[in-house]
């Protein structure tokens, strides 16, 4: 793919160490790409990441997923979204692994990951831990990630309610993440109604996005303190999404803000305002099919 300057996408990214940590271990990525020389279908991709350990080492490995999943994508050529997610999240992964051997006060380092990437219309997805993903169309929102947590599991199994998982106190017990000795099981499930089976949320890759569709991809430090509806809320009450996005940090920051707190919005342009900014640029031609 070939590095562009104007995304097809409205996009807003605001990060936030929280109200009671030092460092802010959240890392983040958003990048604007054509796909070739020949063919000028438009390319966002992004990237958040969550990072795992004391002594600074969750932003060691925060860096590393995001640096080395992004230049995986990059080097791309987008014909293959899903293998070449599953690829650039095991070369971050294994690099942690390496980064953290041998260093004791790096040891078990790790990190979350939450990927987006758009081709044109079609959002490919996939993510490791507890950094979400959100779809918003109209008025109503949908979850489209699962968190590999053990609360998670615990819903899924009945043991307890999802209201009782809010403040439940294994809630950041995470199962997966970048960092391990194995590889990670990268998930690319996307649950755009809930009911789907495995198999059937995994072929929702490539799902069509439409105007003024928006996607959120954030860290638990967002939604530990912020519900999906009080989120699909601030976003619907912002004309615009640097606004939304700092409503939501300061959502998050009113309520404690005990965690580092990231997020990314990226919003379907409406048809009339896509056309009135490409008419100037050749992504004009991809839109009208020439």
């Amino acid at each position: 793919m070939i590095r562009s300057t104007n995304a097809h996408l409205h996009i807003a990214v605001l990060s936030h160490p929280g109200m009671t940590r030092k460092n802010n271990e959240d890392r983040y990525a958003v990048s604007a790409f054509v796909v070739s020389k020949d063919d000028a279908k438009p390319v966002v991709f992004a990237v958040v990441a969550d990072g795992i350990g004391g002594h600074r080492a969750g932003e060691v490995a925060a860096e590393l997923a995001v640096n080395y999943i992004s230049q995986g994508v990059s080097e791309s050529n987008s014909y293959k979204p899903v293998k070449t997610l599953q690829d650039a999240i095991e070369d971050a992964s294994q690099a942690i692994a390496a980064h953290s051997a041998g260093k004791a006060e790096q040891e078990g380092m790790g990190s979350t990951c939450a990927c987006a990437w758009v081709i044109g219309n079609q959002l490919y997805t996939a993510h490791v831990g507890d950094s979400r993903m959100y779809l918003m169309r109209g008025e109503k929102i949908k979850r489209i990630t699962k968190d590999h947590t053990w609360v998670q599991e615990a819903v899924e199994k009945g043991i307890i309610t999802p209201e009782q998982a809010h403040d439940h106190p294994n809630v950041h017990v995470i199962r997966r993440y970048l960092g391990s000795l194995e590889l990670p099981n990268v998930d690319f499930r996307m649950w755009l109604d809930g009911a789907e089976t495995d198999d059937e949320a995994r072929s929702n890759q490539g799902f069509e996005l439409e105007p003024a569709d928006i996607i959120l991809l954030c860290s638990d430090g967002l939604t530990d303190l912020v519900w999906d509806d009080e989120i699909l809320k601030i976003i619907r009450s912002e004309r615009d999404l640097i606004s939304a996005a700092k409503n939501l940090v300061n959502a998050a920051n009113q309520r404690g803000g005990h965690d580092n707190i990231t997020v990314v919005l990226m919003k379907v342009p409406r048809l009339e305002e896509t056309i009135k900014r490409e008419k100037k640029s050749g992504f004009f031609n991809w839109l009208a099919g020439e």
